[in-house]
């Protein structure tokens, strides 16, 4: 086979891949890996600051596992990876601060590991580009001290390709073999329909080889991490099909959507692009998005060339895949979607990008490409950080406004145990300390019904934007101002009972 193990490689010093006989147990590239992980961790306690307040989805995780907040409405799309994630600081403290530094450790020694499974197939240098690639993107800063679940999703799969790829080398690696299984395991954890999309390659390759034992690992850690999120459909959401239906039906139906352009809107720090109405960012905050698939068009191109093809062609074909649901299924975009893609984009990109200055060229043209590319990278950098501050500051102060309204409220009187309902209920209901219940739309709990009972035996505010209409059964309820929003209070709480 032209990937076998006896093949000789003598570019590889130009291509990235080591030869085959230099791979054993190399350490030295190590501290490369260790270097970019730990930039990384600082990075995101400096740059995105810990005292954060938690964000809408954030709140709905991490209060399943919270002992000082009710749990949230749990909606169908989700999966309890995260709340399991937190549990280690959420159970016992309220501390954000504590629990973003924790996060932003964790996510520095996911990356390590993630990359380290690599090193028999990448030469340190590029598998550290390729690691500082990804982790210098705003999204992945963003995201990496955050109860979310995308970026997990993304080391997940770095581990699961990286480990196959050990796997079909060695299969004697009994290490791989469990690496291949968790890391399977962790995406479906975290969100099982992004398993299914990032790992279709890895089926559909183990199949071509008739590796039987490679289809069962794969399949029992698909299973194993989303056996929860099964059992939940029937005990929760009325079977496997009724929480796909419902779970399609909030994303705003799955089906033909052309989301490319939402995903090119919300690369200037928009979280969320639902819907996706205004302009475009500037060009130069784009620019890296449309360079992406050429470095790795390149980087793939090389590989093959240098017969090394298949740890370059795999996380490709996984990112692809990966990127398929978010650009085309879906009607609205969060740059967070794509982390999984990015993390597999960045080895054939490194490689790309290796291959641009190690290129056989003159001495002088040599210069100005490692120029060139050295400049493109430093205004990347630049223009990431400049997106990160904005999403930082913009996402600051609309949770510090959240805060504000909790306060509100508490000085009308709305203290735990405690509910709310209505506009942005869910988040506020967390920095307030109540449980919320929506009686429409994708947190839908409960009836109206049911909330005029509970105001006369619980804590109960109603909010809403200035200028809308309360339900019927709050209108006799005398309005407050909380915050930028109207409060309207249920007489329990006036009285005082």
């Amino acid at each position: 086979m032209a990937d076998g193990p006896n093949v000789t490689l003598t570019g590889a010093s130009r291509t990235g891949f080591p030869p085959w006989t230099a791979r054993p147990r190399r350490r030295w590239g190590e501290p490369w890996l260790a270097a970019v992980a730990g930039a990384f961790t600082l990075a995101q306690i400096v740059l995105v600051r810990p005292d954060l307040g938690l964000g809408w989805d954030e709140t709905v995780y991490v209060s399943q596992v919270s002992g000082q907040v009710p749990a949230a409405f749990f909606s169908a799309p989700r999966a309890r990876g995260v709340p399991l994630l937190a549990v280690p600081i959420a159970s016992w403290s309220d501390s954000t601060a504590l629990l973003r530094v924790y996060l932003a450790v964790l996510s520095g020694l996911g990356l390590y590991f993630a990359l380290r499974i690599w090193r028999a197939h990448v030469m340190p240098r590029v598998l550290a580009l390729a690691g500082a690639l990804f982790a210098s993107l705003w999204v992945t800063l963003f995201y990496g001290p955050q109860a979310m679940p995308n970026y997990w999703v993304a080391v997940g799969a770095l581990a699961c390709v990286g480990c196959f790829l050990r796997v079909r080398g060695n299969a004697g690696d009994r290490a791989a073999w469990w690496g291949v299984f968790a890391g399977a395991a962790l995406m479906a954890w975290m969100r099982p329909m992004d398993a299914v999309y990032v790992m279709l390659p890895l089926f559909a390759l183990a199949l071509a080889l008739r590796r039987a034992r490679l289809l069962v690992v794969l399949a029992a850690g698909l299973l194993a991490g989303a056996g929860e999120w099964v059992i939940e459909a029937y005990m929760s959401y009325g079977g496997l099909g009724q929480r796909l239906s419902d779970a399609s039906r909030i994303q705003g139906g799955l089906g033909l959507h052309l989301a490319v352009v939402d995903q090119l809107h919300s690369l200037g720090g928009r979280t969320l692009c639902r819907p996706c109405t205004g302009s475009a960012p500037n060009a130069v905050v784009t620019v890296w998005w449309f360079a992406l698939p050429a470095l790795a068009a390149l980087g793939a191109v090389t590989a093959v060339r240098a017969r090394r093809a298949l740890p370059v062609l795999l996380p490709l074909a996984c990112a692809a895949t990966a990127a398929v649901p978010y650009l085309f299924l879906i009607g609205y975009a969060a740059p967070r979607f794509l982390l999984p893609a990015y993390a597999l984009l960045a080895l054939p990109v490194a490689h790309g990008l290796a291959h641009l200055v190690s290129a056989p060229t003159r001495g002088s043209a040599r210069i100005v490409a490692v120029s060139f590319v050295a400049a493109c990278l430093a205004a990347h950098l630049a223009v990431q950080y400049v997106v990160l501050e904005h999403t930082v500051r913009s996402s600051a102060a609309h949770r510090e406004n959240w805060s504000r309204t909790a306060s509100a409220l508490h000085t009308l009187g709305v203290r735990p145990p405690c509910l709310l309902s209505g506009y942005e209920a869910v988040p506020i209901a967390f920095y307030t300390g109540c449980g919320s219940a929506q009686t429409d739309g994708h947190d839908t709990s409960t009836t109206a019904a049911a909330l005029a009972r509970a105001a006369h035996r619980t804590s109960l505010a109603v909010l809403t934007q200035p200028g809308d209409r309360p339900p019927a059964y709050a209108r006799t309820w005398p309005m407050k101002r909380a915050g930028v929003l109207h409060a309207y209070v249920a007489p329990v709480v006036r009285q005082g009972r």
